[in-house]
C-alpha cells in the first residue's frame, strides 16, 4: 500500500510539474486571443465601436471580418488569409482589423444578408464601403481562399478612396 501513494503521488507531481512548465512556456508569448487565428501579428480591435473610433482617429479604413468557428468556409479563409504575407502586412500597417463571431447593429454591416465568411470595408469617415465587393452576385462580400488576389485589390481600392475622397 505504501509503493501505491508514493506511485500516486509521484505521478501526481509529474503531471503538475509538466502542466506547470506548459502554462509558463504559453506564457512567453504574448497571448493574442483577439486573432482567433486570422493573424497573430495584426493588432486587433474588440469590437465594432473600437474599431470605428479608432479608423476615425487614425485616418486608416476599418476590416470587418464576420465569421464563425464551426464554419468550413470560414475556417478554409482563415488559413488562406493568414499565410498570405502581403495580406497580413497590410493588415498590420495600412488597417485597422476586426473579426467577430457575432452580428453588429450596424444594419449596414449586412447589406445583402447575415452570412459568413463576410469581409467589409469602414472608410474612415465612417462610411461603410458597399461598394467594395467580391467576385460573387449572390454573396457579394465573401472570399474563398483562392480569391486571396481579389482581395489585395479590394484593400488597396479602400486605401486609394481614402486618398481622394477624404
Amino acid at each position: 500500500i505504501m509503493l501505491h501513494s508514493t506511485l500516486a503521488l509521484s505521478l501526481l507531481l509529474i503531471a503538475v510539474t509538466s502542466n506547470l512548465a506548459m502554462a509558463i512556456k504559453k506564457e512567453k508569448r504574448a497571448p493574442q486571443t483577439l486573432s482567433r487565428g486570422w493573424g497573430d501579428e495584426i493588432t486587433w480591435v474588440q469590437t465594432y465601436e473600437e474599431g470605428l473610433y479608432q479608423a476615425k482617429k487614425s485616418n486608416k479604413p476599418l476590416m470587418v471580418i464576420h465569421h464563425l468557428e464551426d464554419c468550413q468556409y470560414c475556417q478554409a479563409l482563415k488559413k488562406a488569409f493568414a499565410e498570405n504575407e502581403e495580406i497580413q502586412e497590410m493588415a498590420q500597417n495600412s488597417f485597422i482589423m476586426l473579426n467577430l463571431m457575432h452580428e453588429t447593429t450596424d444594419k449596414n454591416l449586412s447589406p445583402d444578408g447575415q452570412y459568413v465568411p463576410r469581409i467589409m470595408f469602414v472608410d474612415p469617415s465612417l462610411t461603410v464601403r458597399a461598394d467594395i465587393t467580391g467576385r460573387y452576385s449572390n454573396r457579394l462580400y465573401t472570399y474563398e481562399p483562392q480569391d486571396m488576389m481579389f482581395l489585395i485589390e479590394n484593400m488597396k481600392k479602400a486605401l486609394r478612396l481614402i486618398q481622394t475622397e477624404l
